[in-house]
């Protein structure tokens, strides 16, 4: 697995890359500083998940996240910072982020990037008790509107315990390929980006 970090402080991302690269089979292929940083190189190496932080002068780590996602959908970006901001929550979510960690959750951070990688999406504890809360400012679709059947209902409820499609597919005894077209179709009838937004659709909605 290969992994860009970027932090505005450089002691943190070589802390980083330390943590990172004691496991094996994952590295660290690229440093940056700023959001500049980050979109030139996702252009240039094309990682499998981006580590970036949020606070960056020059350019923010959600503004390069904007911009990269733009032109990368499928994009793996894991945001690390000290900031448990409503606003900054809410536009990772927004956005299409696949996970936010707090800084001082180190321990979770080489199972937060394997995880991601494998295309689940990932928030830290304190992040996962907000998210509730924090629905009211999302705009959000009337679940009925869609007549989601159950079987529909009770896959969404999988996806946002943060299920990956494997695991999904042993607990309704389907297979991968049918749990991925179902999800695809779950997310074009809600309008819906990816995963994520799945997830925040499940906690505004469905409880």
């Amino acid at each position: 697995m290969k992994i860009v970090v970027v932090d505005d402080d450089r002691l943190v991302c070589a802390s980083l890359k330390t943590i990172i690269e004691s496991q094996g089979g994952i590295e660290v292929i690229g440093m940056g500083h700023n959001g500049h940083d980050a979109i030139a190189l996702y252009r240039q190496l094309k990682p499998d998940v981006l580590l970036m932080d949020i606070r960056m002068e020059g350019m923010t780590g959600l503004e390069a996240a904007g911009v990269i996602l733009a032109e990368v959908n499928e994009a793996r970006i894991l945001f690390l910072t000290t900031f448990l901001d409503d606003e900054y929550i809410i536009k990772a979510l927004k956005i299409g982020a696949k996970g936010y960690l707090i800084k001082q959750d180190f321990e979770s951070i080489v199972p937060s990037l394997q995880a991601v990688a494998a295309g689940q999406s990932v928030f830290g504890q304190d992040i996962v008790t907000k998210i509730p809360g924090l629905m009211n400012n999302i705009s959000h679709h009337e679940a009925d509107h869609f007549e989601l059947s159950d079987k529909e209902r009770e896959l969404i409820d999988l996806v946002a315990q943060g299920l990956s499609n494997r695991e999904v597919a042993n607990s309704l005894y389907l297979s991968e390929g049918t749990v991925r077209n179902r999800i695809s179709i779950i997310l074009e009838k809600l309008e819906l980006r990816d995963r994520t937004q799945l997830a925040i659709f499940y906690y505004k909605n469905l409880i």
